[in-house]
C-alpha cells in the first residue's frame, strides 16, 4: 500500500515516521529542499522534492491508496491544489489538522498580515515579524527599517527581505521553532514593540512567541487563522491502520 504525504510540516514528518513503522510505503512531497532536510531519511520513506504544479501532484498520486495533506494550516492554496489533484487522480483525500493554540485576551487579532500592516503602520515602535518571507510584501506600508523579520536561512528568503528593502541588519535568518528564552532574548535585542505571528499552534512555538512578548513588553499581532476541516493525527493513523487490515 502507498500513501502520498505532501508535508514539509512537523506533524507531516511524525506521521510519515508513523505510517512507516506500520509497513506502509510512503512518499512524502516537500516543497524546499529545506523540507527535504528536515524529514531526513526513514525507512520506508521516500521523498520527493521540489514544488509541483496541479498536474504534478496528480501524476504523483498516480495508483496511490490515499493522500494526506500535512501542509501548514495556512497554506491555503497549497491545500487547494492537492485536494483537486486527489479528485483527479482518484484517490482518497485526507487533511491532517494541526490542533490551534488558545489565543491570550490582550492580543490583537487581525485577518490578514496585510490588514495588520495598515494597523500597525500607523503605530511606533519595531516589528518581529514571525509570519514567513511570502507575507514580506503585505507589511510595505510600514517603514522597512521598524520591521525585523525572522525567516529561514534560505537564499529565497534572503532574497525576499532584499526585495522588501528590508536593511540586512534587520534580517533574521535561523530555523525555528524557538523557545522562549530566544524568542525573549531577540525582542529586547531590537527592542520590539510589537510581535506579529500567525497562530503555529504548539508545533510553531506560539505558546513561547506569546509567553516571551508578554515578558519583553511586546504586542502579540496574530494573523487568524483560514478555517478549515480534517482529521486529527491519531485518526488520520487510525484511517490508515483500517485500510491495510
Amino acid at each position: 500500500m502507498n500513501v502520498v504525504v505532501f508535508s514539509g510540516t512537523t506533524e507531516g514528518r511524525e506521521l510519515s515516521r508513523q505510517l512507516a513503522a506500520l509497513g506502509i510505503e510512503v512518499t512524502v512531497s516537500v516543497a524546499t529542499p529545506l523540507g527535504q532536510e528536515e524529514q531526513g531519511c526513514t525507512p520506508g520513506v521516500t521523498v520527493r522534492c521540489g514544488r509541483l504544479l496541479p498536474d504534478e501532484m496528480a501524476a504523483l498520486l498516480g495508483d496511490a491508496a490515499l493522500c494526506i495533506d500535512a501542509t501548514h494550516p495556512y497554506a491555503v492554496e497549497a491545500t487547494k491544489n492537492i485536494k483537486a489533484a486527489a479528485e483527479k487522480a482518484g484517490v482518497g483525500y485526507l487533511r491532517l489538522l494541526r490542533p490551534a493554540s488558545p489565543l491570550p485576551e490582550n492580543c490583537l487579532v487581525f485577518e490578514s498580515a496585510k490588514q495588520a500592516a495598515e494597523a500597525l503602520a500607523a503605530k511606533e515602535g519595531n516589528l518581529l515579524l514571525a509570519t514567513g518571507a511570502k507575507e514580506l510584501a503585505q507589511f510595505a506600508a510600514v517603514p522597512p527599517e521598524r520591521l525585523y523579520p525572522r525567516v529561514l536561512p534560505t537564499l529565497e528568503s534572503i532574497a525576499a527581505c532584499e526585495a522588501a528593502n528590508i536593511p540586512h541588519r534587520n534580517i533574521i535568518a535561523m530555523q525555528g521553532p524557538f523557545s522562549f528564552a530566544l524568542n525573549q532574548a531577540m525582542m529586547e535585542q531590537f527592542h520590539i514593540r510589537w510581535l506579529v505571528t500567525k497562530d503555529g499552534g504548539a508545533a510553531g512555538g506560539f505558546d513561547e512567541k506569546a509567553a516571551a512578548a508578554s515578558a519583553a513588553g511586546a504586542q502579540l499581532v496574530v494573523i487568524r487563522r483560514p478555517p478549515e476541516q480534517g482529521e486529527t493525527a491519531s485518526e488520520v493513523l487510525k484511517r490508515c491502520k483500517e485500510m491495510i487490515r
